[in-house]
C-alpha cells in the first residue's frame, strides 16, 4: 500500500506544482498586457509643464478639469464617437440581416458569400485601405467624413455579420414553428420570438464593430483625407509632443469599455 502510495502523492503534488506554475504565468501575462494601460491612467494625473509628457513630474487633477482645452484634439474626438456611433448603427443592421440569411437560408452564392466575410475579416488592415482609396479615387470621390464612414461600414458589416450567423446556428427552429402555428405573422415571429434569442450576437458583433471602428487607424488614414479622427490626432501629435489630455481621454474610453463589459457580464450571469 505503502509503495502504491508514495508515486500517487507524487503525481498530486507534480500537478499541483503545474498548477501553480501556471497561475504564476498568468498573472504576469495579464500584469504585462495591463502595463500599457497602467501607464496612460498614471501619465494623465502628471503635473508636467511641457509639451513631453513622458517623465513623472507630480500629481495634479488639472488634465480631468481641462479636458477639452485643445479644440482640435476635441474635434477629433468628437469625429471618432459620431462615425463609430453611424458606422455601428448601419452595420449592425445590415450584418444582423446577413448573418440571419447566411444562417438560416439556403440559397445560391451562400457559399461565396461566405467566403467573402472572412476574406474581409482576414485581409490585411492596408490592403483594405489601398483598395479603398484606389475606389474612391476612380468614383472622383472627396475623401473625407462621408468615406471614412463608408469605409468603417464596409470592414465592419463581416464580423457582425458572422457573430450573428453563429447565433443563428445554435437556434431550434422548432420555436419559431411553435410562434407560427400560434397565429404570429413573420414580422410579429421575429420581433418576439427570433431577435430576442439572436440578441446577444447582435450586441456582441455591434460592440465589436464600435471597438474596431474607433480604435482604427490604418484604413482610417487612406480614406480620411483632411478629416482627422482620435487615433490619427495621437499619432500626429507624437511629433511635437503628446498632451496630457490625450493620456485622459483614452483612459475615460477604457473605463467606459471596462463598464460595459462589467454590465454585460452581470447580466449574463443573471440570466444563467
Amino acid at each position: 500500500m505503502t509503495a502504491t502510495r508514495t508515486p500517487r502523492r507524487r503525481a498530486r503534488r507534480r500537478a499541483a506544482s503545474s498548477g501553480h506554475v501556471l497561475h504564476v504565468y498568468t498573472v504576469l501575462l495579464i500584469a504585462w498586457l495591463l502595463l500599457p494601460i497602467a501607464v496612460m491612467i498614471l501619465f494623465g494625473f502628471n503635473d508636467t509643464h511641457s509639451r513631453q509628457n513622458y517623465r513623472w513630474e507630480g500629481f495634479t487633477l488639472r488634465w480631468y478639469r481641462h479636458l477639452f482645452d485643445k479644440p482640435d484634439l476635441t474635434a477629433a474626438l468628437v469625429n471618432s464617437l459620431t462615425i463609430a456611433l453611424l458606422s455601428t448603427a448601419i452595420t449592425t443592421v445590415i450584418g444582423t440581416l446577413a448573418g440571419l440569411a447566411l444562417g438560416r437560408h439556403r440559397f445560391r452564392g451562400r457559399g461565396a458569400s461566405n467566403l467573402v466575410l472572412f476574406m474581409a475579416i482576414s485581409c490585411p488592415e492596408i490592403v483594405m485601405g489601398a483598395s479603398l482609396l484606389s475606389m474612391f479615387v476612380t468614383f472622383n470621390l472627396p475623401r473625407g467624413y462621408p468615406t471614412i464612414l463608408a469605409a468603417h461600414v464596409m470592414f465592419s458589416i463581416a464580423f457582425v455579420a458572422v457573430t450573428v450567423r453563429a447565433r443563428v446556428a445554435g437556434l431550434d427552429p422548432a420555436v419559431e414553428e411553435a410562434a407560427q402555428d400560434l397565429g404570429a405573422g413573420p414580422w410579429t415571429r421575429f420581433r418576439l420570438v427570433t431577435l430576442p434569442m439572436i440578441m446577444p450576437g447582435v450586441v456582441s458583433g455591434a460592440l465589436l464593430a464600435f471597438v474596431l471602428s474607433i480604435d482604427d487607424f490604418v484604413i482610417t488614414g487612406f480614406t480620411g483625407g483632411a478629416t482627422v479622427t482620435f487615433p490619427l490626432w495621437v499619432y500626429g501629435s507624437t511629433r511635437t509632443g503628446m498632451p496630457p489630455q490625450v493620456n485622459v481621454m483614452g483612459t475615460l474610453i477604457f473605463a467606459v469599455g471596462v463598464l460595459v463589459a462589467v454590465l454585460s457580464a452581470r447580466r449574463n450571469v443573471r440570466r444563467r
